[in-house]
């Protein structure tokens, strides 16, 4: 069976380490806080300008100002706090944050990432990836394999516009893990009953298959 979207956002959060300051995307991305283990201490930050994001809120006592990525409300915590979005971009910039958690539209073999626009479609504004991708030290895509229109996302070349290129460190989808280096892409792990085949079938990207191929 392939990974459901939680499967998915569980692993991405194997990805955090102790100690890490970690950004998160729309979608998936902000499932990845539900996955973080007590035993890390992960602060998560926010373009918005918030470091230190808590839980979802419990019914009743939402701020409607404490938002995520994906505009759901969160909660804060007594390490919390807030400045100008000035600031956020400063700490985005600079190289302070560890990790950037985000989903994506196409991915390349060679790490090449479209994840803010569709041509002729609205676009609200490109948001903080593009400089996401170019300030922090590691990059990790979630999404699903395919469109729903069963085209791959994972290509030799992306056709839409790019948001950075080779970028992109580590993609997580509903077929498994791929690692992308000075190498191209690897095949790192295969979700349960998944199949290389089957994988190279929904693939159009070459990719290598890792000698310790695990299966989770």
């Amino acid at each position: 069976m392939p990974w459901t979207r939680e499967d998915v956002a569980k692993r991405a959060a194997d990805e955090l380490q102790d100690g890490f300051y970690v950004n998160l995307g729309i979608g998936i991305p902000t499932m990845v806080a539900n996955f973080i283990g007590e035993d890390k201490d992960v602060t998560l930050q926010s373009e918005n300008g918030m470091l230190g994001m808590g839980p979802f809120p419990i019914e009743g006592e939402e701020d409607a100002d404490l938002i995520n990525a994906s505009k759901q409300t969160i909660s804060e915590l007594k390490r919390t706090s807030y400045f100008s979005s000035a600031d956020s971009f400063a700490m985005i910039r600079g190289g302070h944050i560890d990790v950037s958690i985000l989903g994506a539209m196409e991915v390349s073999e060679k790490g090449d990432l479209a994840n803010w626009m569709i041509p002729g479609k609205m676009v609200k504004g490109m948001g903080g990836a593009m400089d996401l991708v170019a300030g922090v030290k590691k990059v990790v895509i979630t999404m699903d394999h395919n469109a729903k229109s069963g085209a791959p996302k994972l290509l030799k070349k992306c056709s839409l516009p790019l948001t950075g290129v080779g970028v992109v460190d580590m993609v997580v989808t509903d077929l498994g893990v791929f690692r992308i280096d000075e190498q191209g892409m690897t095949l790192l792990e295969l979700a349960p009953d998944v199949t290389v085949d089957e994988v190279k079938e929904r693939t159009e990207a070459s990719f290598r298959v890792a000698d310790d191929l695990e299966r989770r």
